[in-house]
């Protein structure tokens, strides 16, 4: 396959500008939770949105360090953004280490992408929660159907390509991700999304009513060894989405930092930044984000340079750079009290944001609980201790087709 419009390369240096540039904008989106269509269109121009994308299709091919650099750069702008955006760049890291695209869409994906913002994301979350997905896939003389309810789609109403996982009608159902181009008839975005943090991510239901597509919309069939593959990008791509909130601390930190500076009471006589009080939150603050971004960066940095390390230590690190994080953004709102958390300053939607970094499957209580057992089950006398396993697969946030489900081979 040739690619006849390659996304050329990713320059990193315009990324403090581009930060600035969502930031100013964000405060406005947070408010009415609207969609960034800004903030999209300024990443798009920076060249963001293809920067995973492989070099073998024309694209800089970014690894995971430098994709989570990236997204805590656009997480200190605007993470609604940087959401919106992971979602897109996680699609293109996927098809570069291990492709599943049909070759002519996926050309299609990347010709638009040059040119235009090209949105990505799946659709998996349902109202109701089981082994096989409620959303159906029916057989037509051109191709596919798709009907079904999708929950919490980050950005939805910018998606140029919905990725739903569904199920055949057939009397042995089968499962796989239908790939519906956005805007097509029967696809009703319900806009209901209130969240406390990331108000302009856009995460909203999407309804699909006998959607059509053509019978070629359908990503390849995972065999055993391809899905261990996907499962490791699933969880190296962890660090990277925890950066996004590492970025939120930064933006924290920074408005903390003036706040000290340029606020002098009456009582003190001095600005704030001279106080030992002061001076020993904005250690705690740093001395928190570096080890978290330690954790994040260089564990990323050591999967790209080829380490295989178990699971838990990789859902560990996030775990650990997550509470981090929260916690050098809840030290800043404490010790500023009633300004923290006014709507005058930043820092209360900073502290809003950060929130959501909890909220990412596999969340904390399901990876405690995984390492938990595989712990006192080493421990247990005569215990036969298994090998180090690499990093694959993560607890879902659905479960996975049961296993008599097939697989759709277009």
């Amino acid at each position: 396959m040739t690619f006849g419009h390659p996304v050329g390369e990713f320059d990193p240096a315009p990324l403090r500008a581009l930060t600035a540039e969502l930031a100013r904008t964000a405060p406005v989106h947070d408010a009415d939770a609207t969609f960034p269509l800004e903030g999209i269109t300024a990443v798009h121009r920076a060249g963001v949105l293809t920067a995973t994308v492989g070099q073998a299709y024309g694209g800089p091919g970014l690894g995971v360090g430098q994709t989570a650099r990236l997204l805590a750069a656009l997480g200190a702008g605007d993470p609604s953004v940087a959401l919106i955006t992971a979602m897109t760049l996680f699609q293109h890291f996927g098809q570069a280490t291990r492709p599943h695209w049909p070759p002519e869409l996926y050309a299609e994906v990347v010709r638009q992408s040059a040119a235009q913002p090209t949105l990505l994301n799946t659709a998996r979350s349902e109202p109701d929660h089981g082994g096989l997905p409620e959303t159906v896939a029916r057989r037509t003389a051109s191709g596919w159907a798709i009907s079904g309810h999708k929950r919490f789609v980050t950005g939805a109403e910018g998606l140029s390509y919905v990725l739903v996982w569904a199920r055949t009608d057939e009397p042995v159902p089968r499962v796989a991700t239908f790939v519906v181009p956005g805007g097509l008839e029967g696809i009703e975005i319900v806009r209901e999304a209130n969240p406390l943090g990331l108000r302009a991510s856009g995460a909203h239901d999407v309804l699909f009513t006998d959607v059509e597509i053509p019978a070629d919309n359908v990503l390849d069939p995972l065999e055993e060894s391809g899905a261990q593959q996907d499962n490791l990008a699933q969880a190296r791509l962890g660090l990277p989405l925890a950066a996004i909130y590492l970025g939120v601390g930064r933006a924290a930190q920074r408005f903390f930092h003036r706040f000290a500076h340029e606020r002098v009471p009456p009582a003190v006589g001095r600005p704030l930044a001279k106080t030992e009080r002061f001076r020993v939150a904005a250690g705690e603050i740093e001395v928190l984000l570096a080890g978290a971004e330690e954790l994040l960066f260089g564990l990323a940095d050591r999967l790209d340079q080829g380490a295989a390390p178990p699971t838990g230590t990789v859902l560990a690190a996030r775990v650990l750079a997550v509470r981090q994080i929260v916690s050098a953004v809840q030290t800043a709102v404490e010790l500023l009290g009633n300004a923290g958390l006014s709507r005058e300053h930043p820092l209360e939607r900073h502290f809003r944001d950060v929130q959501s970094a909890r909220t990412h499957a596999p969340q904390e209580h399901t990876v405690l609980t995984g390492i938990g057992a595989a712990v006192l089950a080493a421990s247990q006398p005569n215990a036969v201790v298994p090998a180090a396993q690499p990093a694959g697969p993560p607890p879902q946030a659905e479960p996975e087709p049961h296993g008599h489900a097939g697989l759709i081979t277009r």
